[in-house]
């Protein structure tokens, strides 16, 4: 596999930038967030909610289907990243996104 880390996040071949550490690609980490166990998929979410920009982390993962169902389990892997979506899900639900 090419090593080469990509801004891409939506070729299934590239390697994100986000798993400087880890040779694994877009597609592998797709199909381990639909295919893998809940550890794989804990991993995996926590890692692109922690690592990834804003704007990419929802080119891997929806809200309403990854994140809130896991959210208890997610919230004490998410590092220096956890206050930032705790408030963003709080001004969610009070704006009746949520």
């Amino acid at each position: 596999m090419d090593r080469r880390l990509s801004l891409d996040v939506e070729s299934a071949e590239a390697a994100p930038y986000f798993t400087w550490d880890a040779p694994v690609t877009n597609g592998e980490i797709r199909r381990a967030l639909r295919e893998g166990s809940i550890d794989e998929r804990l991993h995996w979410l926590a890692r692109i909610l922690r690592e990834a920009r804003y704007d990419d982390i929802w080119a891997y993962v929806s809200l309403r289907r990854d994140v809130l169902p896991l959210w208890e389990q997610l919230r004490p892997r998410l590092g220096r990243r956890r206050a930032m979506f705790e408030f963003l899900l709080d001004r969610w639900q009070r704006a009746g996104l949520l």
